[in-house]
């Protein structure tokens, strides 16, 4: 619904370039107040594409391309990994979906929340307005992530997610179903029920211990890549 792509840089994919070096691509896709679903997906994918086609150019390796991105950023990069799996163009090494928005159903932690920043009310209208009409039907996992019925295939993941916020059950879900398909996956739990609680309040020690655990996970999956090496930190 809101936001637009130089939210990056108060994002985890800021730390990224920071501290490790990395090339980060943060596309600017279509909200769904005036562009519902496929819009953003698909921008998202075409970026996906542009990446890979300018890997050379841009210093990336194109087989340790990640896709990451908070709250419907978040679950848009989770729907990117799977039409990547299905389509076979851009192998996803790695996947990165914080606090996601996967499911246009209720959960037992999206329904009847009152969480700060986003909640049932706030939730319901975000995907009315994406899918349009009634958002609780049965859609493709394009749009709603949580509809995916086979996770083979799919990159290793890690998130993090808060214990009071809607998006939790959804967020444990997909782990879950990562892990019963064979795919590694890794979430940390942080008490609180503000969404987004480390981009918007990054001074609590909660969004502190989530910004290292990130960066921790994050070296992690590039060590465990072939050839796993990353850039040191450095101030320039």
């Amino acid at each position: 619904m809101t936001g637009m792509k130089e939210m990056v840089y108060m994002s985890r994919g800021a730390d990224l370039c920071r501290e490790c070096g990395a090339v980060v691509i943060s596309p600017g896709y279509r909200l769904a107040l005036f562009s519902p679903w496929p819009a953003a997906v698909n921008d998202c994918y075409e970026a996906l594409l542009w990446l890979r086609d300018r890997a050379e150019d841009l210093g990336v390796r194109p087989d340790r391309i990640m896709v990451g991105g908070e709250s419907a950023g978040g679950g848009l990069a989770a729907a990117v990994c799977v039409m990547a799996r299905d389509r076979g163009e851009v192998p996803v090494a790695f996947q990165m979906p914080l606090y996601p928005m996967l499911d246009n159903h209720d959960t037992a932690t999206s329904r009847d929340n009152h969480g700060r920043i986003w909640n049932t009310r706030r939730n319901h209208l975000g995907w009315r307005l994406y899918l349009r009409g009634d958002a609780k039907k049965d859609v493709s996992p394009y749009a709603s992530p949580a509809r995916l019925k086979e996770y083979t295939g799919l990159p290793p993941c890690y998130t993090f997610v808060g214990t009071g916020e809607p998006f939790r059950a959804e967020t444990e879900a997909w782990v879950r179903n990562l892990r019963q398909a064979g795919v590694p996956a890794e979430m940390d739990l942080y008490d609180t029920d503000i969404h987004a609680f480390d981009m918007l309040y990054p001074e609590l020690d909660v969004s502190r211990a989530a910004r290292a655990k990130f960066i921790e996970n994050f070296r992690e999956a590039c060590a465990a890549l072939p050839d796993g090496q990353i850039l040191p930190h450095t101030e320039d």
